[in-house]
């Protein structure tokens, strides 16, 4: 490395934050004139040392690669003149064509940088890692976040070992250094079953491709979280081709790549496809492609599907006879399907996906009978009378009830549900009314003096992607109302 010249100010970019501080400016200035060297002739060897230590990182104490050092940012300090935050440096050797980790811990609220010995900032995290490309010495700064960061501190230094393998088992890391080129490596599978593969990587977003045999293929990005990647999927034995790069083929730095067996749950049997019954549980794997299931349901009722996974975002989709069709996201919660309605007897479709993208992932599915509250019979449509209560269950498509006056009247009708947006229609003799939320909250109410004759109730949700159990009642008083001439 070429010799440094003296710095008086230095200013750092750490983590977006402009961090500048000043060089003591009591350092030696410029080593001695070679002949100046030659007449002290009784130099000791400590003076001969410090003369091969480059000017900027005169005076500083030396960290030991792979020992710890404890330090504590002070109010004496070195002083950070462009944010007032204070500051510690430190010497380091530091060998060719090897991976360093430098990382900080302890109280203080700070960050570690690494420089060369021109003072060209090489890399600035809480961990640190750099690949070393020429033997030297190298400045190692810890700083407080800000002007109120004070504390002691651990600053650790080892090499990382990289491997530069082209094949990998399962179980066994793999730690290696990814430049913009891609790192193609060969896995084994030995047995089949689930298995989990991951590339974590701190300096740039990892992404990850595999190839198997009779044409598979998968890829992924950002599935393992922190712009970290996974493929999970059910692998059949042979040799995959697993690549290794960067999402937009920019950035280098240290990766680590991990192939997992996971367990199945349960008894460990995967069924991706297939006949299912009402009160069923079964394990599947998504990979891609739509899994279909046939349903069979032999007494009407009301029934709850489910569909879960930690792995994707699950989708269900359920056709069945005279063009049944219900679909649903996250009704379950935590991007988890459910499908529940009121089917009639018949043989259903039950089509489980994701939402989105081509993750892959185990899921569970359960299909349950729903019971009715206690008393509650389902009537879907009829004649409506004044003072009854009518349950009924909405599954997408709206229901209509006939209401049929004898005289004028004040007629009311409020709509309920605790399981969807709730939206009445009246029409008839010419008129017709609607209303969302006037019961309260997504409850329906309309109230509406009428003249004598026959209107249609038409009961829905204010989206059809809505279903589930409602409560109608309607009440009719006598009014003096008059048709118009």
């Amino acid at each position: 490395m070429a010799k440094s010249s003296s710095l008086t100010l230095l200013v750092v970019a750490l983590g977006g934050i402009a961090v500048g501080y000043f060089v003591a400016q009591g350092l030696p200035s410029q080593t001695p004139a070679a002949e100046e060297r030659v007449a002290e002739a009784t130099a000791t060897d400590e003076e001969v040392e410090q003369e091969a230590v480059p000017t900027a990182l005169h005076g500083l104490d030396y960290l030991t690669l792979g020992e710890g050092t404890r330090g504590e940012i002070t109010a004496a300090s070195e002083l950070n003149g462009k944010d007032g935050s204070r500051f510690e440096r430190y010497g380091i050797r530091l060998d060719e064509d090897t991976l360093v980790e430098i990382s900080l811990s302890g109280a203080l609220q700070g960050v570690v940088a690494l420089y060369d010995d021109q003072l060209q900032l090489l890399a600035n995290a809480d961990t640190v890692r750099h690949h070393i490309e020429e033997s030297g010495d190298y400045m190692v700064v810890v700083s407080g976040m800000d002007t109120h960061s004070y504390g002691p501190f651990n600053v650790e230094s080892r090499t990382i070992e990289l491997s530069d393998a082209g094949t990998m088992g399962v179980g066994t890391p793999i730690d290696s250094w990814l430049d913009t080129a891609e790192r193609e490596i060969t896995l084994t599978i030995e047995e089949a079953g689930m298995y989990q593969i991951e590339m974590r990587a701190d300096d740039f977003d990892a992404y990850l491709e595999l190839e198997g045999p009779n044409g598979y293929y998968r890829e992924d990005d950002d599935s393992a979280g922190n712009l970290n990647a996974r493929i999970s999927d059910f692998l059949a034995p042979g040799e995959y081709t697993v690549t290794a790069r960067t999402a937009f083929g920019e950035g280098s730095g240290l990766f680590t790549l991990l192939a997992e067996p996971r367990e199945l749950p349960g008894d460990g049997e995967l069924r991706n496809g297939g006949g299912v019954s009402p009160g069923e549980t079964l394990s599947g794997w998504y990979s891609g492609q739509d899994i279909t299931y046939q349903l069979a349901i032999d007494e009407a009722g009301m029934y709850q599907i489910d569909m879960r996974s930690s792995d994707v975002d699950a989708y269900l989709i359920l056709e069945g006879p005279s063009g049944y069709y219900r679909e649903d996201d996250d009704s379950a919660g935590n991007l988890d399907a459910r499908i529940a309605d009121f089917l009639a007897p018949g043989n259903y479709q039950l089509t489980a996906r994701t939402a989105y993208g081509t993750d892959s992932g185990l899921f569970t599915l359960s299909i349950e009978p729903r019971d009715l509250p206690s008393g509650v019979e389902l009537r879907n449509e009829g004649a409506l009378t004044p003072g009854e209560m009518v349950n009924g269950w909405y599954s997408g498509e709206a229901l209509t009830y006939q209401l049929t006056l004898e005289e004028s009247s004040l007629v009311t009708l409020s709509m309920n549900s605790n399981d969807f947006d709730a939206y009445l229609e009246l029409y008839g003799e010419g008129v017709s009314y609607s209303d969302d939320d006037s019961g309260g909250g997504t409850n329906a109410r309309l109230e509406q003096a009428l003249l004598p004759g026959t209107y249609t109730v038409s009961v829905q949700g204010f989206s059809a992607s809505g279903s589930g159990m409602f409560e109608l009642q309607m009440n009719a008083q006598p009014t003096e109302m008059q048709p118009d001439v």
